[in-house]
Parts: structure tokens; sequence; C-alpha cells
């Protein structure tokens, strides 16, 4: 039952990979900690470690069919993707050594933080303050220096990236469609190397635990994503036109 619940929730980090550039660990996290519950602390490192996975192979895939023209928008960032690599990998380390209520109350903390941030900072609603005109926009939405940080805390407690990474774009100008596209292969310079953290170097406690490589629970990550691939080929394939403001308006959430 378990397993056909996680199948649905991943319908919807389909959705959510392809309109709103987040891989999932809003969602999956939470809910992969119910249904490892009975593994006690290592639950919240089991979901932290599957979401990670799912992220990645959710992020590839509405990637691959992201037009060249979108994802030019990153040519030339190898140092942003490099730190952000380095940050993700540092977060994955630092997650597998850290007492469980540490990532537990900093995923409660970072939601709260993000909602308030969205609701309250201009720039990212359409008519809500400043941001720049689209002709002004600049590639370099996202400063390098911020992939350490932004990599770091994102690993560390499951998560993508996007919610922070999405906002600084779209207050530099550019469409909501644009900065989503981006954010997944954003994802995978995070998420990539905090998956082959959590599989080689993610054992520990949990090591002969059936059903887990590392802190992967397989079985789990396989009925999220059997659930959001196909929504991803979907709508990446006939993606629906939304309104800058109404596409906005879903990811203060």
């Amino acid at each position: 039952m378990s397993l056909l619940v996680l199948f649905f929730v991943g319908l919807a980090v389909g959705a959510t990979t392809v309109l709103f550039g987040f891989g999932g660990g809003f969602v999956t996290v939470p809910i992969i900690m119910l249904v490892d519950a009975a593994r006690g602390p290592d639950a919240l490192r089991i979901a932290i470690a599957t979401s990670a996975l799912v992220m990645v192979v959710n992020a590839v895939i509405a990637t691959s069919a992201t037009r060249q023209t979108v994802l030019a928008h990153l040519r030339g960032r190898r140092t942003l993707f490099v730190l952000l690599a380095l940050g993700g990998t540092a977060g994955a380390f630092g997650a597998l050594f850290v007492p469980d209520v540490v990532p537990r109350w900093g995923f409660v903390i970072y939601i709260g933080v993000t909602v308030v941030d969205l609701l309250l900072r201009p720039g990212f609603f359409p008519g809500h303050g400043p941001a720049r005109r689209p002709k002004e926009s600049s590639d370099r939405a996202l400063p390098d220096g911020w992939g350490i940080p932004i990599g770091g805390l994102a690993s560390f407690l499951g998560v993508g990236g996007s919610v922070m990474t999405v906002p600084m774009m779209r207050r530099s100008g550019m469409d909501m469609s644009v900065a989503t596209s981006l954010a997944n292969p954003l994802t995978i310079a995070i998420a990539a190397p905090a998956m082959i953290v959590a599989l080689v170097f993610g054992g520990g406690s949990v090591a002969s635990v059936p059903g887990l490589v590392g802190t992967v629970d397989v079985a789990s990550a396989l009925a999220l994503l059997a659930g959001a691939i196909p929504v991803i080929v979907l709508l990446r394939r006939r993606p629906p036109r939304i309104n800058n403001a109404v596409h906005s308006e879903p990811t203060q959430v």
C-alpha cells in the first residue's frame, strides 16, 4: 500500500519538476520519512538520500527535453556548476554525521523562510515590487559565489535548491517558464554528488538493512519514479501555456 501511495506522490512530483523546477524534495522527504518511520533516527537520512536519487533522475529527464535556446542561458557557467557540486557534496556528507534533529528542524525552517521570502521580498511575483525588465535580465542572475551555500544547504536537507534558484532568476527578470526549466540542470549539479555520497558512504548503521543501497530506499525511489517519469515526459512534449502571474502564484507553497 505504501508503494502505491508513493506512486501517486510521484505523479505530483513529476508535475512540479516540469512546472516549477522542484525535483520533489519538499514532498519526497516527508513522505519517505513516514514510509521508513520504523527505522527510527535513520529514517531522515534515508529520506534525504532517496530524495537525491529521485531528483537526479527527474531532473535529467526534464533537462534532456528542454530546448537548447533555453539551456543557452547557462552556457559558460562552469564555475557555478562546479561550486554547486562542491556544495552538494559537502552538504550530503554533513547530513550523514549530524544528529537527525538538525536537518529535521532545518527542513521546517527552510520551508518557513522560503514562504516568507517569496511573499514579502519584491521581484518574484509580477507587479510585486521592482524586478529587472527581461531585456536587462542577465545570465549572471545566479552569481557563482552562491553555488556552495545553495548546493550545501539543498543537499543537507534533501531538496534540489530550486526554491532558492528559481526566485533569484525570476528577480533578474526571467520568465517563470525559463527559470523553472533552468532549475533542473542546476538541480542535477547539486543532487548528483549528494546521491553518490549517499550510495557510497551512507551505509553506516543501516548497511545490512534489506532494500537499502547505502541510505537509498530503492523500492520507494522506484515507486516515486514510476509515477513521476511519465508525467515529466508528457508535460515536456505538450507543455501547458501558463501566464507568468499565474505560474508564479503556486510556488509560494
